[in-house]
């Protein structure tokens, strides 16, 4: 049976908060419907809070690779406790090693692992002088005005900072309006607010 959707302003602009507040139903009761959590979880859950004090005490990371970019084929299976997990997947080999992913920025990377007393191996380092990172795709495009303006703090949010390198997509809006709306929309706030902006 398919949903009757209330009608709201969503359906007159591009507004996803909208559709989501004038269409969902808050549950206000308690946590009864939930199942305790069995032997098996406790068990687990007493080495990953170990390991998460362990981290702590260590000044909030306990391990970095230094020597590997991180990929989904960078390493083998990790487990924190292979006999007992029935959910997989650890980012590394070792429960809480945190993984390298320079694409992001060498810079940042660099940075984030001395923060915490690791040195980014060599090897990465020279590979990442002959590949350019996500930071340095989107700072290469940017106009003088557009520098100028980003280094005296007039515009700030610009996606040349972001750790994770890669551009993140808003799939709620294609999912409620549809690709081609979206792209309607945006030549119309164009035709409207773009060259005003262009002679701020």
């Amino acid at each position: 049976m398919q949903k009757e959707f209330q009608h709201g302003k969503y359906e007159e602009e591009i507004n996803v908060r909208d559709f989501i507040q004038t269409n969902y139903t808050p549950y206000t009761g308690d946590a009864a419907f939930l199942a305790k959590p069995t032997a098996r979880t406790n068990q687990m859950m007493e080495k990953v809070n170990a390991l998460l004090k362990a981290e702590s005490e260590k000044g909030g990371v306990l391990d970095v690779d230094t020597e590997r970019v991180s990929s989904l084929l960078s390493y083998p299976a990790g487990y924190s406790d292979r006999e007992n997990e029935l959910i997989v997947g650890l980012q590394t080999d070792e429960p809480l090693k945190r993984g390298v992913n320079p694409f992001g920025g060498i810079r940042m990377a660099r940075q984030a692992c001395e923060a915490y007393g690791y040195k980014l191996s060599d090897l990465i380092e020279t590979e990442f002088k002959y590949k350019t990172t996500h930071n340095d795709g989107v700072f290469h495009v940017y106009t003088d005005e557009m520098r100028a303006a980003r280094h005296a703090g007039l515009i700030t949010g610009l996606p040349d900072a972001y750790g994770r390198g890669r551009i993140i997509g808003d799939y709620r809006r294609v999912a409620l309006y549809g690709v081609d709306k979206l792209i309607e929309k945006k030549e119309k706030d164009r035709k409207l607010y773009g060259l005003s902006l262009i002679h701020i």
